[in-house]
């Protein structure tokens, strides 16, 4: 186990006995002393469970945390540490850390998680999307200001999804069974409808789809607030979404924005399909090779009562986000964790507890847990083709590019659309409708058919058989979009 081996973080060589050893260096094991007093105290613990946040608000305030920023002790990253405090391990606390980090777009390479019996010591090694250190010292400071917060830094799952759209925009969340050109007839629906899409997110896992799409009225650019046209929208996405077989799973609801993360919600709508599920994978025309799935075990820690989960995957960004995520959704605690990321590969080791204080105890639970961490590391792991489009936002734009790779025979298995100061920037991960590698030649075809902007098609030896000259090709359209009159389905 990773917790066998040394890490090397921060220029020293922890193991977890060795961080351990540093934090009782300033005081004795809380963990052990919790165990003794709990077995001999049991009426004092019940009378006293409901001050709990009281007291933790009350320490907090007495001794807040302390993040430490550090340039200089690792020669090819920044370090984030957190030092210890006397505040209560908090589930959540980890997944708060982790999406501010997250969603700097910063590469976590490396990390040491250590929190027990009310005190935490994590640990972060850090770059930029190119590779470098932090330097911008002001968002050093904004790092620093807001792990620091007394605010929580990632709202609560909210189990109900509401009704109500925000003044900016209008949220839309989706979920059915996966087919090719799915996206399309969705965005012809809104465009139909005359919602313009601001930005989304789509992913794909094991046959079913899930969406967080933002829209608003594309005369007004605000939100829709019409009970009737939001009903009629919510009835028209259904039809889209059931299709002929998905009577019963199809899901389309309105939700107020700011509730939870985008990327965590995803996580949630797919874990609450039952995406975690295996399906025959040949129906996807998808290769099952071994080697390319993540390798998870689940096994017990005796000595401490954890239960340890180990995991070996292709490394990607945001992969200790959507681990951290699902284990935190689960009603799982993080006690101790170690990560570390090589050229390829990710290794990942965590010793957890359900909320409630006890280990995985049954086989079923256990292999529950290891289905959801594949689905976990698989949702986001895309293996098709990338197309980033760049171009001037306009009413509609989406529904044609959408109906063009339909026509095309592709099919999309993710995307993050986005919107900015009148451009739209749509990145999109395509493979062929029996989710093979895309033909170059289909990639032509499409760029004569579509203009007015710029397309970049990212080769990778996996998505597509990459054509020469070997770089990264821009594709200039014409005037396509203006020329024709796209009708709607």
């Amino acid at each position: 186990m990773l917790f066998d081996q040394k890490s090397k973080l921060d220029g020293t060589n922890l193991g977890l006995g060795g961080l351990d050893e540093l934090c009782h260096a300033c005081r004795p094991d809380p963990f052990d002393k919790f165990e003794d007093d709990q077995g001999e105290f049991p009426e004092m613990f019940e009378k006293f469970e409901g001050m709990d946040d009281e007291f933790a608000k009350l320490i907090r305030r007495i001794n807040p945390p302390r993040v430490v920023i550090d340039n200089d002790s690792c020669e090819d990253a920044t370090v984030i540490q957190a030092c210890p405090v006397d505040s209560v391990n908090k589930h959540g606390i980890l997944l708060q850390v982790v999406q501010v980090l997250t969603d700097l777009n910063l590469v976590i390479k490396k990390a040491y998680i250590s929190s027990d019996g009310g005190w935490f010591m994590d640990v972060f090694n850090v770059i930029d999307r190119d590779g470098e250190k932090i330097r911008d010292q002001e968002l050093i400071n904004y790092i620093q200001k807001r792990l620091e917060s007394d605010d929580d830094l990632v709202p609560s799952f909210k189990g109900v999804v509401g009704l109500m759209p925000s003044e900016e925009h209008t949220c839309i969340e989706l979920t059915g069974t996966d087919r090719p050109g799915l996206l399309s007839e969705v965005c012809a629906v809104l465009a139909d409808l005359h919602c313009n899409v601001v930005n989304a997110e789509i992913w794909t896992h094991n046959a079913r789809a899930a969406a967080v799409v933002h829209v608003t009225d594309y005369t007004t650019g605000c939100a829709i607030e019409d009970p009737k046209r939001l009903t009629t929208i919510k009835e028209l996405l259904r039809n889209v979404l059931k299709g002929n077989n998905d009577l019963n799973t199809a899901k389309m609801t309105l939700s107020p924005p700011g509730v939870t993360h985008r990327e965590r919600r995803l996580h949630q709508i797919m874990f609450a399909d039952r995406d975690y599920e295996k399906v025959d994978r040949s129906e996807e025309g998808e290769v099952d090779t071994k080697s390319s799935r993540p390798h998870i075990i689940v096994a017990d820690c005796i000595e401490k009562d954890y239960t340890v989960i180990t995991m070996r995957s292709k490394d990607r960004p945001k992969l200790l986000f959507d681990i951290v995520c699902t284990l935190t959704d689960m009603q799982y605690v993080v006690f101790h964790g170690v990560v570390h990321t090589g050229r390829m590969e990710a290794y990942q080791e965590y010793y957890i507890r359900h909320v409630d204080g006890v280990p995985i105890s049954s086989e079923p639970e256990r292999e529950r847990v290891m289905q959801c961490l594949e689905a976990a590391i698989e949702r986001r792991g895309s293996e098709g083709l990338e197309l980033e489009l760049r171009a001037e936002d306009r009413v509609g734009l989406l529904s044609d590019i959408t109906r063009v790779f339909r026509e095309n025979s592709l099919c999309i298995k993710r995307a993050e659309i986005s919107t900015k100061g009148g451009k739209a920037r749509d990145t999109f991960y395509v493979t062929d409708v029996t989710g093979s590698p895309v033909d170059p030649k289909t990639v032509d075809s499409i760029c004569r058919q579509i203009g007015q902007g710029v397309l970049h098609v990212k080769w990778n030896s996996t998505s597509s058989p990459k054509p020469q000259p070997e770089k990264t090709i821009s594709f200039f359209w014409g005037s396509f979009f203006k020329a024709r009159a796209f009708p709607h389905f």
